[in-house]
């Protein structure tokens, strides 16, 4: 899972002008958005240059399962 979608809504930017950016299609970007395909991880430092933000701000933290 990856953290584009909140990435985009907290500067307001939006899915079109990213694709534009990374040179990819819309319904591309708004997949990876989505959460319904994951980006590389050269596109993904691609939308973190973009967005000038740490590429591990865009990743969701992944939490052990818990066995109570």
């Amino acid at each position: 899972m990856n953290r584009i979608k909140e990435a985009l809504e907290e500067r307001g930017i939006k899915q079109t002008w990213l694709a534009q950016q990374i040179d990819k299609s819309f319904a591309m970007v708004n997949a990876y958005v989505q959460n319904r395909r994951q980006p590389s991880i050269e596109v993904l430092r691609e939308i973190a240059s973009v967005l000038d933000i740490d590429v591990r701000d865009l990743l969701m933290p992944t939490k052990p399962d818990s066995h109570d």
